[in-house]
């Protein structure tokens, strides 16, 4: 089961990340839905960092499941994993307007905190 929620959280992570790149940086972009400024580069900047970060830690997480699982158990990853589910849901709550992101960072947070739990 710790395995499991493993993987899950972090292909949660991964599959979330690429989802919010893809629907508000690359299909916003090729549809022209917002006109150039220094507002639209900034918006797009932010989206990708945001993103991008959370298909990072998700790849290296399912990485690290994969070749090294009991490293995850260790206290300094999960309080490091809970301090970005904090920092991403900061981000949500001041920049992003919609609830989805909100959702994928908190579901992320509690799976990690399900596979600390029953490691």
């Amino acid at each position: 089961m710790h395995k499991i929620l493993l993987y899950a959280a972090y292909g949660w992570l991964t599959m979330g990340g690429l989802l919010h790149f893809a629907i508000d940086v690359v299909s916003q972009d090729v549809g022209g839905k917002r006109a150039p400024s220094p507002e639209t580069t900034l918006d797009y900047g932010m989206n990708t960092a945001y993103a991008l970060s959370q298909v990072l830690v998700g790849l290296i997480g399912l990485w690290l499941a994969w070749r090294a699982a009991e490293l995850l158990d260790e206290r300094p990853l999960i309080i490091l994993c809970l301090v970005a589910t904090a920092g991403w849901l900061a981000i949500d709550f001041v920049f992003i307007e919609y609830w989805e992101p909100k959702a994928i960072a908190a579901l992320f947070g509690i799976l990690v905190v399900a596979a600390a739990v029953t490691a």
